[in-house]
């Protein structure tokens, strides 16, 4: 098993250099190994950062929702890659969740789960723990902003029904819809979701707050408690 040292950009063949692709052709020609390359910015000894950038990439099957998932303890048992690398590669992924994530949030009348499902699911779709999410609407149902209210594990975390409320009151929201992920996959509320979201019916009612929806996201689908009916 050899050591590895860093492999400058200058040492790269001009074939495998793409900071010079990109001022000559621009940055949408290059190939997700040659982005991740970018990022990495060197490779190891004898290993170029776009040979490296093709070798993690391996790892999770050319899959990017895949490399999504990864921590920085998964980045790091990559040979060569080490925690300065797998933090750059991590907060260029996170930078590209949360752009996806506000694309026009400001401007979408949320008419039905599928648009919930669309302004959440690029934040949520791949993360390996649990978030609940907080949706603030007008009386046109637009937007009036959105706030993560609790993160947890794999299992679960825990939600504050008055942080809920607060928020919701200090935007002047007439109507919210709270949203959650499973990391499992499996969209199917718990008994446990249930009995929260009849909790947080009744305390918005109270104060003239209407919940339109509780949207699970899943990898790839979604549940909405309004369209089964579980909201009134």
């Amino acid at each position: 098993m050899h050591d590895y040292r860093p492999c400058s950009l200058k040492t790269w063949a001009v074939e495998e250099r793409p900071r010079e692709k990109v001022m000559a052709n621009g940055i949408q020609f290059l190939s997700d190994s040659e982005l991740l390359a970018i990022l990495l910015g060197s490779g190891a000894r004898n290993v170029t950062a776009v040979e490296l950038a093709r070798h993690l990439l391996r790892s999770v099957d050319n899959n990017l929702q895949e490399l999504g998932r990864q921590s920085l303890t998964d980045l790091q048992k990559i040979r060569g890659v080490g925690p300065a690398k797998a933090i750059t590669v991590l907060a260029a992924l996170e930078l590209g969740r949360r752009r996806a994530g506000m694309h026009h949030i400001d401007r979408v009348p949320v008419k039905s789960s599928r648009t919930v499902y669309e302004l959440f699911h690029p934040l949520l779709g791949d993360l390996d723990h649990e978030e609940f999410w907080l949706l603030m609407l007008n009386r046109a149902n637009r937007v009036l902003g959105r706030y993560k209210v609790s993160q947890g594990g794999l299992a679960g975390t825990v939600i504050d029904t008055r942080i809920i409320l607060k928020k919701a009151l200090d935007n002047l929201a007439t109507s919210i819809i709270v949203c959650h992920n499973h990391p499992s996959g499996n969209n199917q509320p718990s008994d446990a979701d249930v009995k929260i979201t009849e909790k947080w019916k009744k305390a918005a009612d109270m104060l003239e707050i209407k919940l339109l929806d509780h949207v699970i996201i899943a990898d790839k689908s979604y549940f909405s408690f309004a369209d089964e009916g579980l909201v009134i």
